[in-house]
């Protein structure tokens, strides 16, 4: 009768019982002369070779003798022994695919061996292939390894891996082992950076990389992580954005240039925020946010169709459709559209206009805008901040395909080019995807008096208790009075873009290893 060996134990015994075994076993091994981590099995097949060299092959037949041998070699998922043979399911980088040993061919010392086997370990397999009766395709073992001998049992369920998401979470070693189904989604997440990548090179884009920790925080509105440095006892922080130092290198006369790069935040915990996060940044001399526009569409749609077969794409069991052209729609615009889908807010649109009118509504409304604020989130900010605390009321979570939303507020822009006409706008835009921001953009400003303007206000917005707000990055106007010529930068948040083209509900799926609360 099969028996699956590891999972019969832990049905029978506690977890250090079940360790106490593997640990009479690995002591077993070392008697009988055998290295539970041998190091010196020479893999030269992956899983993926076995499959394709069993192609074609007649289910049940034996193997060919004229057939190469294959090396290989994974971690056992599962055991099924009948008597004088034993099935090995193995798992490598490739994926997964089946090894017979049978008594009468590796010998009986070697078949011996198995006994001394658990699910979790490693080991090496050299046969032919061939395809067993039921259609698996299957490596006939000729020699016979223990490579790796696993102390303790991986958790989870007989057939369908580990399930539990917190334990998934805080045991990523676990669950990749055990869930393809992660371990395809951090591949893809692989190729979409590379492809990423690969486009930008492909367009004279200069890969570089920035500092990690900043004198003054600055390039984004956000809550620094401090930190200190002993030698030269000074205050230090962790990047929130690579910003001001890559477009201290566009003012070197590096036009174009990237980084695809870690920054951090001290914000809190939610299925789209984690402290330590993924961005790609860009900047490009000579363009303009418009240019940026044509650029992401083609770079995402390219990027979506490499990965995903489509340009069609079911997030969340509802489709997103990244072929081009996306829309683009202001920001007053877009609020304009929500005050008119939410009639019961008594506000007229066209009164969007006048400061004062806004002021007065928002300061009426804001409990039936933000119904979880305990305090009125639009309480002494100007008309622009009140501009787009509504858009991202009314707007944000409405905006399922993609949608490029343009002329941000100067109050909540510090670091854009002001648009020509209308100086309390900026050239900005921020994509929206699945109700979510993916992309943050704008043309840059470069005007150092410009800047050192608003980097005073900045400061004493700072210095007034609004902990995001930049500090004055004196050095950076320094920069700018060298001469940085028109340039439009961009942030992609690579994190949120792999969530919509892997299908992952939360960014803790799409983080290796996310940052969790302390077990209690």
């Amino acid at each position: 009768m099969a028996e699956d060996q590891g999972h019969e134990q832990q049905r029978e015994g506690g977890l250090d019982e079940l360790i106490r075994q593997r640990r009479l076993k690995l002591d077993a091994l070392r008697e009988l002369g055998v290295d539970p981590f041998a190091n010196d099995f020479k893999v030269e097949h992956s899983l993926a070779d076995l499959r394709a060299a069993c192609e074609g092959k007649e289910p049940g037949s034996d193997p060919d003798p004229a057939d190469p041998l294959l090396t290989v070699a994974g971690r056992v998922l599962r055991l099924r022994s009948f008597g004088k043979a034993t099935f090995l399911v193995l798992q490598d980088r490739s994926g997964r695919a089946q090894a017979l040993v049978r008594k009468n061919i590796v010998g009986a010392d070697t078949y011996r061996l198995l006994k001394k086997l658990d699910e979790g370990d490693f080991v090496g397999v050299s046969g032919k292939p061939m395809v067993t009766k039921t259609g698996e395709p299957t490596v006939s073992a000729e020699q016979f390894r223990i490579l790796t001998k696993a102390l303790r049992p991986l958790p989870g369920e007989k057939w369908h891996g580990l399930t539990d998401v917190e334990t998934r979470y805080r045991q990523r070693s676990a669950d990749l082992a055990l869930n393809e189904e992660v371990r395809e989604r951090f591949q893809t997440r692989s190729r979409i950076v590379s492809g990423i990548r690969r486009f930008l090179l492909d367009r004279d884009f200069l890969e570089v990389e920035t500092p990690m920790m900043h004198p003054i925080p600055g390039g984004a509105a956000a809550r620094p992580f401090v930190t200190h440095h002993n030698a030269l006892d000074m205050e230090l922080y962790l990047r929130i954005a690579p910003e001001l130092y890559l477009k201290r290198l566009v003012v070197g006369g590096l036009e174009r240039v990237f980084e695809i790069n870690r920054n951090f935040r001290n914000e809190g915990l939610s299925r789209q925020h984690n402290p330590e996060f993924t961005m790609l940044e860009f900047y490009w001399a000579y363009a303009t946010y418009e240019d940026l526009m044509d650029l992401t569409e083609e770079m995402v749609a390219s990027v979506a169709q490499a990965v995903c077969g489509s340009t069609r794409v079911m997030y969340q069991e509802r489709e997103i459709d990244f072929s081009r052209p996306w829309k683009r729609v202001a920001m007053r615009e877009a609020v304009r559209e929500g005050l008119s889908a939410r009639p019961e807010l008594d506000f007229e649109p066209a009164k969007l206009d006048d400061p004062d009118a806004v002021a007065a509504f928002t300061d009426s409304a804001w409990k039936r805008l933000y119904e979880d604020e305990a305090a009125n989130p639009f309480a002494d900010k100007p008309y622009g901040a009140r501009i787009a605390l509504l858009f991202e009321a009314l707007c944000e979570e409405t905006l399922w395909q993609p949608t490029f939303v343009t002329e941000f507020p100067l109050a909540v822009s510090p670091l854009s080019r002001r648009k020509a006409g209308d100086p309390d706008f900026v050239d900005r835009f921020e994509l929206y995807i699945a109700g979510r921001e993916i992309v943050n953009a704008f043309s840059e400003l470069n005007d150092p008096d410009d800047q050192r303007g608003r980097f005073e206000a900045q400061a004493a917005a700072r210095d007034a208790g609004d902990d995001e707000a930049m500090g004055f990055d004196h050095d950076f106007v320094t920069a700018l009075e060298y001469g940085m010529p028109p340039t439009a930068g961009e942030g992609i948040g690579i994190d949120r873009l792999v969530m919509l083209l892997t299908d992952a509900p939360s960014i803790r799926d799409v983080i290796l290893f996310p940052l969790m609360r302390p077990e209690r």
